[in-house]
């Protein structure tokens, strides 16, 4: 596979090939712009995820024409969610609605693999292997372009008009360029993840008991990702017990049944994630942009991080297209207008610093705070879709709810 650029010069340069870098990058290269896409890590690996889509998301991926590709690759359609509270259960049917009957939570390395695939086909370059090391400034300090590095770590400095941090959670673009934190959310929950067979689970399964939190939600290959939160202070006094056997006794607490299921199995890919707390980073500057977690991280417990990005992508792509300084206070405006109440509800929720009374309030704020974010996206056209890629017209209305 080739390792290097085969232009010196683009309109677009974007460090980061998952969703919301490989999104962005589609996007522009379908407005016929010059993109190139960089990024360390092989092409269809793994990344820890929470995998679900929400309806927003849904309708992101069918306007664009990638969601074939993961329904193609056996991702189970969602048409239900169930929150549990202790032994209560609110069962919610994911009804027909702005052209999207179903939910899905595709594994990373099948969404990520066809969002760089549409990428390549709308035109974008992109180059696994070799990463954004730093960016190059002008005499004024402007951001002129990128230098990128392969394994060997000889810099090639590569010029554009935009450099796009879409590098992650602790994105090295975001600290060359010194984006600086504009708010920062006070908790963040530690999260243990699996991969398991013979659930059969219905939908998407949200469980809560006072202190703890789970997820369960089917992906590819007949399994289901479970995921268990807790506090930052309960899982570093626990961590010496061991993640693996951590997992299990929380799991046991908060979904006894999955765990009795569970622990039939030999463990899958237990990977834990200590927690971050969210934060909001100023997400453009003279010659640079911030998209996905690089600009915006919210914690993984209200499983909302990809449909963020997805909308966040194509806010950006519209104020680059429009090129001016007010089209990117546009987009900064928009995604703090989106993501700020988001921000600060899911803080609340992990504090766990709730009854379970308390949380179910806070899940309906949730769901209104989403329902208003949604409208941003009543704004947006379907210039992104090739004719040929095109939705029905009732599959792009736009008023759809990030709520199932």
């Amino acid at each position: 596979m080739r390792a290097r650029p085969e232009k010196s010069r683009y309109d677009v340069v974007v460090a980061g090939a998952r969703v919301a870098g490989a999104s962005t990058a589609m996007l522009l290269a379908r407005r016929g712009m010059r993109v190139l896409v960089v990024d360390p890590t092989p092409l269809g690996s793994d990344t820890l995820s929470t995998h679900a889509l929400m309806r927003g998301g849904v309708l992101q991926l069918a306007r664009w024409g990638v969601l074939d590709a993961v329904r193609a690759a056996g991702t189970p359609a969602v048409r239900r969610t169930t929150f549990h509270y202790g032994a209560d259960a609110v069962r919610v049917d994911i009804k027909p609605r702005d052209g999207v009957d179903a939910l899905y939570a595709p594994r990373r390395t099948v969404l990520d693999r066809a969002l760089v695939e549409a990428a390549r086909a709308s035109g974008a370059e992109v180059i696994h292997g070799i990463s954004l090391i730093d960016v190059a400034r002008d005499a004024s300090g402007r951001v002129r372009g990128a230098i990128l590095a392969g394994p060997d770590r000889s810099p090639r400095t590569v010029a554009a008009d935009l450099v796009v941090g879409a590098d992650g959670l602790r994105s090295n673009t975001a600290r060359r360029i010194g984006a600086e934190v504009e708010h920062q959310a006070s908790h963040a929950a530690a999260t243990i993840y699996g991969y398991w067979a013979g659930l059969s689970l219905d939908g998407y399964q949200w469980r809560y008991v006072p202190g703890l939190s789970a997820g369960l939600i089917p992906t590819n290959e007949d399994r289901a990702c479970v995921f268990i939160s807790m506090s930052e202070e309960r899982f570093r006094r626990q961590l010496p017990m061991g993640l693996h056997e951590l997992y299990y006794a929380v799991l046991g607490e908060v979904a006894p049944e999955a765990s009795d299921i569970v622990a039939t199995q030999d463990p899958v890919q237990i990977r834990g994630f200590a927690g971050h707390r969210g934060f909001l980073r100023r997400p453009w500057g003279p010659g640079w942009a911030l998209v996905g977690d690089a600009g915006y991280f919210r914690d993984p417990i209200t499983a909302h991080g990809i449909t963020d990005a997805l909308r966040d992508a194509e806010l950006l792509a519209n104020a680059v297209e429009g090129g001016r300084e007010e089209d990117f206070e546009a987009y900064r405006s928009a995604r703090d207008a989106a993501a700020r109440p988001l921000l600060e509800v899911t803080d609340r929720v992990a504090s766990f610093d709730w009854t379970l009374e308390v949380l179910q309030s806070l899940h309906l704020e949730l769901s209104r705070t989403m329902n208003d974010a949604a409208k941003i996206l009543t704004r947006l056209d379907d210039r992104a879709s090739p004719a040929h890629l095109a939705a029905p017209a009732e599959a792009i209305d736009a008023r759809m709810a990030f709520t199932v």
